[in-house]
């Protein structure tokens, strides 16, 4: 075996895996979508299956290597910038409880069982879907939960640039009145909000632009 070889393909793959990790963000060091998954199982694949195959020249290994990163990065662009592709690459969140009842077939539409169910409510403090306003069962297998309690408010009002309806409704307003308080801190429409948030009565608003 050619060890100057296998060590430069070695590198290769580390450099490789060093670069996409901080031109596309570090999520895929804790995945939480589909795309995140593909991109750590594809590149191991890439670095485990091809490092060892000396009929492999380093090249092709570089060539292989690019492609996948230019793979990767057209991917990712086409789902930050738009809600289909986005919805076909992570799939998408499913609501599992409103207003205090299981809606049955979207848990069975989701995979997740009453026993599983049950547990990840747990892990959150919360023993009763009585006391759930809504939960979504969200594409990283994680629930995300509203509570009857308006004193409970832990989700923004506004998140990328859509507004979170559950979480008006709790505060008891409507979506007009968001949109109006979006156009009184400056803001074009709704969709020129990165995040939303209300502390203690107070709205703040995060822009896209800083």
């Amino acid at each position: 075996m050619d060890y100057t070889q296998l060590f430069i393909k070695f590198a290769l793959g580390v450099l490789t895996l060093i670069f996409q990790i901080n031109i596309f963000g570090k999520s895929n060091l804790a995945p939480s979508t589909a795309l995140d998954q593909l991109q750590n199982y594809v590149l191991g694949g890439i670095i485990g299956g091809l490092i060892y195959n000396s009929s492999i020249t380093i090249l092709q290994f570089l060539l292989v290597l690019v492609v996948w990163t230019l793979v990767v990065f057209i991917l990712k662009f086409a789902r930050d910038h738009n809600n289909w592709i986005r919805g076909l690459i992570d799939g998408k969140p499913v609501q599992v409880i409103k207003n205090g009842r299981v809606l049955v077939a979207n848990c069975m539409k989701a995979g997740i069982s009453a026993n599983e169910l049950m547990f990840k409510l747990r892990s959150q403090g919360i023993y009763s879907v009585e006391k759930i306003k809504n939960c979504i069962f969200e594409q990283n297998g994680q629930l995300t939960v509203i509570e009857n309690d308006e004193a409970n408010i832990r989700f923004p009002l506004i998140s990328d640039g859509q507004i979170n309806q559950d979480v008006l409704e709790l505060i008891h307003k409507d979506k007009s009145w968001i949109e109006e308080e979006v156009k009184k801190a400056g803001f074009n429409s709704v969709n020129d909000v990165f995040l939303g948030e209300l502390n203690n009565g107070k709205i703040s608003f995060t822009s896209y632009q800083q």
